[in-house]
């Protein structure tokens, strides 16, 4: 099992805090979300990792050589980070994804027991899933009667939907290879500035994809100055205590 990280982004919302530091690397609990990840991926033993980086490449990759160098990493660049989103990042990794991956996007906070529940999951490929009545902002998901998810993205009828899809999943080999054929083409299509979750979207109906319930645990994807005073909140939970 890999790892894939998604941390190209200017994070133009949380300026000035971003202005000269990659959102990765900000601060929560004394320690950079990226740390926060990478440690609860080394406990699980996910010791290769794919991150791609865009915004201050540079020195993410240097704060890596000097803290976690006992990992394993291939970097891809996305030199157009400013205009794109997560689904041009996720597919420059597509030929990359030929082992079960862990995805995740770079700004998301969790305790390593959400790494534990989704990876023990019975589930091949899974979702960890928030649920709560979301607002406009978050990625909301719709489950079927069997637990399965149907549909993913922000522009879904709140009402219908079960909670907020964090950022965190589980991908099988054959979900990862319908994924990249997805992307692909929704790139083709001029789809650079979409989420990745729109190449999701499509595959849904030839997948079994289910959804892990991580509404007890502590995390926070952080897009907002309140969402990072939160996260320093939610971190002082004994969860994080690896």
């Amino acid at each position: 099992m890999q790892g894939l990280i998604l941390a190209a982004g200017a994070s133009r919302r949380l300026y000035p805090l971003t202005e000269k530091t990659p959102k990765c690397l900000l601060e929560v609990g004394g320690l950079p979300i990226l740390s926060h990840q990478l440690n609860a991926l080394q406990k699980y033993s996910i010791n290769e990792i794919i991150i791609v980086l865009g915004y201050y490449k540079e020195m993410i990759i240097e704060y890596i050589s000097n803290n976690h160098s006992e990992l394993k990493f291939t970097y891809i660049t996305n030199h157009e980070f400013s205009e794109t989103n997560t689904s041009y990042s996720a597919y420059l990794c597509k030929d990359l994804l030929s082992s079960e991956t862990l995805l995740m996007n770079g700004d998301v906070l969790y305790p390593p027991r959400l790494l534990e529940q989704i990876i023990n999951s019975n589930h091949e490929t899974v979702f960890a899933v928030d649920i709560k009545k979301c607002g406009e902002e978050e990625v909301k998901v719709i489950i079927d009667n069997n637990k399965r998810i149907v549909s993913i993205g922000k522009e879904l009828d709140i009402k219908e939907s079960l909670g907020e899809f964090i950022g965190v999943a589980k991908l099988s080999i054959p979900f990862c290879d319908s994924f990249g054929i997805s992307l692909s083409r929704l790139i083709d299509k001029r789809g650079k500035s979409d989420y990745f979750e729109s190449a999701i979207e499509p595959i849904l109906n030839k997948h079994d994809v289910f959804f892990e319930d991580i509404s007890h645990l502590p995390c926070i994807e952080i897009d907002f100055k309140e969402d990072l005073q939160k996260a320093n909140q939610l971190v002082k939970n004994k969860l994080y205590n690896i």
